[in-house]
């Protein structure tokens, strides 16, 4: 029975089974389990703020005045914090966002505490 251990063990595949992967580096391995979690991305136009009152007057047709100007960019958050600006595209004949402005790391940082 001894020979047949000392078999198993000069076996190079069982011998690489609990090797790492070759060529893929060790932060991409480490980071491989948050690639599925879902995030919340959404592109803010522009705010306002009204009574009620003026809510329920609103029908078909109405505009709502923005806080911000024609040109301006669009904030572009990720689960509600700020990452980037950008401009309206469309493409395909779908809307669609050029970010031309990207929060620094230690920006998105600081916005965490908040």
């Amino acid at each position: 029975m001894e020979e047949n251990s000392s078999e198993a063990n000069s076996d190079p595949e069982i011998e690489n089974e609990n090797l790492e992967p070759e060529g893929e580096p060790e932060e991409e391995r480490t980071l491989d389990f948050i690639l599925d979690i879902p995030l919340e991305l959404s592109v803010e136009l522009g705010r306002t703020r009204m009574l009620v009152n003026d809510l329920l007057q609103l029908g078909q047709g109405s505009i709502v005045e923005l806080n911000k100007l024609a040109g301006e960019p669009l904030e572009v958050y990720i689960n509600r914090k700020l990452i980037a600006r950008g401009e309206v595209v469309v493409v395909n004949e779908k809307f669609g966002v050029r970010l031309t402005d990207i929060i620094t790391p230690m920006d998105r940082v600081k916005s965490l505490a908040e």
